[in-house]
């Protein structure tokens, strides 16, 4: 099968992701062999190929925002026939036994595995994944519009839950990519006025055709403070800035899985009046059930640029740039 690899993690600009050709996987007891059509483009990739996550695995084939079919059963399969939709996301496996999976928190289990990290992921034409922590995905989603919904969506869901938004109250965005341009639609459907901080114009341009109140860039006065804050882009600048737009009480939210360093804060400036500073950390399966569930609903729409597999350096590389509109697709089959 083909596959995009990576043997040693570098800057994008060097290429580091290399088409080759891999034996195809099998799947192991209670795994399903997943023939990939499509797979998103995510922050998280380039932190993996550049190395600002260390590496798990090498080499490793990134990708964890996968659409496909279920090629093959593993022995005792039982959830998955052959034929199924099926998407696979970040959260690949957890132990299941330790006290945060016992508490509903899966998405910190000290032995969590992540797809594209710790196991190969869908920048290929097949991968494998435990038969639990795959998906089912909505009918109304064509393969490359959905593939966006299984991180950039998840984690823009849980990003809002853990901003404390309420319906009908302020929220800014800070950064509007894949993820906040997904958020951005459901706090709409809540009935949330957004404020949407980004340098791009053309990612403003997006956000107000999305129901954005304001847009602007980070420090620009605001007719309103806001109730809630959620800071997609991995810019640790960010936080003074956004801590000090917060009204008494409300809560900023760093849904980034890397960051640059933050600056040092003034508690009376940046953190008095009970404002909450906290971070995301992955996503569960129930937060996978429940956005997927509403995304049907609203329904969302995903703006897409789709790419073929052997161009995945030069979209990485588009995605560093912050010259991706909405969310970068790799088409792999179909």
């Amino acid at each position: 099968m083909k596959a995009m690899l990576l043997r040693q993690p570098g800057p994008i600009e060097g290429r580091p992701l290399s088409l080759d050709e891999l034996p195809q996987p099998t799947p192991g007891p209670g795994q399903v062999l997943i023939e990939v059509s499509a797979c998103g483009l995510c922050h998280t990739d380039l932190h993996i190929v550049e190395g600002e996550l260390p590496a798990r695995k090498l080499p490793v084939v990134p990708g964890h925002q996968i659409v496909g079919r279920v090629a093959a059963l593993g022995p005792g399969v039982t959830r998955w026939r052959v034929g199924e939709r099926v998407g696979l996301p970040w959260l690949y496996s957890t132990c299941g036994q330790c006290e945060l999976c016992q508490q509903e928190k899966e998405n910190l289990c000290p032995n969590a595995q992540f797809t594209g990290y710790h196991a190969d992921g869908g920048y290929a034409q097949y991968t494998v994944a435990p038969e639990d922590f795959a998906v089912p995905l909505p009918e109304g989603f064509p393969d490359p519009q959905a593939a966006p919904l299984l991180c950039a969506g998840i984690i823009g869901f849980r990003a809002l839950r853990l901003s404390r938004i309420g319906l009908g109250q302020r929220l800014g965005l800070y950064g509007f990519g894949a993820s906040a341009h997904i958020a951005i639609q459901v706090a709409v459907h809540w009935g949330c006025d957004v404020f949407v901080f980004s340098r791009s114009d053309a990612h403003r341009v997006l956000a107000r055709g999305l129901g954005a109140v304001w847009t602007g860039a980070a420090g620009d006065p605001i007719p309103a403070r806001l109730h809630s804050a959620i800071i997609f882009a991995p810019v640790g600048g960010l936080v003074p800035l956004a801590l000090e737009a917060l009204e008494p009480g409300g809560t900023l939210a760093l849904a980034g899985i890397y960051m640059s360093a933050v600056p040092q804060l003034d508690y009376t400036r940046h953190l008095y009046h009970e404002r909450t500073l906290r971070s995301v950390a992955n996503a569960t399966r129930q937060d996978a059930r429940d956005f997927l569930r509403l995304a049907d609903e609203i329904p969302v729409r995903t703006e897409v640029e789709v790419f073929s597999l052997d161009q995945a350096n030069e979209a990485l590389l588009r995605l560093k740039r912050g010259e991706m509109r909405g969310a970068g697709v790799l088409q792999i089959t179909g």
